[in-house]
């Protein structure tokens, strides 16, 4: 390939936990370029899971929530002699990161509380339980990859 991958730019941390992880996921969450209104959306979530559970850290919540959200295994085509095989293969870290927020944020919008931060604090209790439709996205990602083993060995050449 001629041109250089793209350095990884360092993200700063949020200003409330200090957090590069959180400054991630509200920029996944951000709308239109209004990252004020995302963090807004995000600390407000956090203090609705904080005052739901009864813990003081509603941060040690939303991260176990995304821990549960994470998937280890994804299935990706490829075509072999005129087949499509979908075929099972490992995450890397960072990915495995980013579609658990991609899933938490997009299942959270769907849901039908009042507001976005509601909306958020409840899938995130529901994740955190190992429940919810996030959950459920992870899951059936790991049957397609249970179900695909056979085409595994596709997968060792590229």
């Amino acid at each position: 390939m001629r041109k250089v991958r793209a350095k990884k730019r360092p993200l700063l941390p949020d200003p409330r936990f200090n957090d590069e992880l959180v400054t991630r996921f509200v920029n996944n969450m951000m709308l239109d370029g209004k990252k004020s209104t995302a963090y807004r959306v995000f600390y407000n979530a956090i203090d609705m899971v904080s005052e739901k559970t009864g813990e003081a850290n509603g941060l040690e919540l939303w991260k176990e929530a995304l821990n549960n959200v994470m998937p280890h295994v994804e299935v990706r085509s490829r075509r072999v002699g005129g087949a499509t095989f979908q075929i099972p293969m490992q995450i890397r870290p960072d990915r495995k990161v980013f579609m658990a927020m991609k899933w938490l944020i997009s299942f959270a919008r769907k849901r039908n509380e009042k507001s976005m931060a509601a909306r958020l604090a409840a899938e995130i209790l529901a994740a955190s339980k190992e429940e919810g439709a996030a959950v459920k996205k992870r899951m059936d990602t790991h049957k397609m990859a249970e179900a695909n083993k056979a085409f595994a060995h596709f997968g060792r050449f590229k």
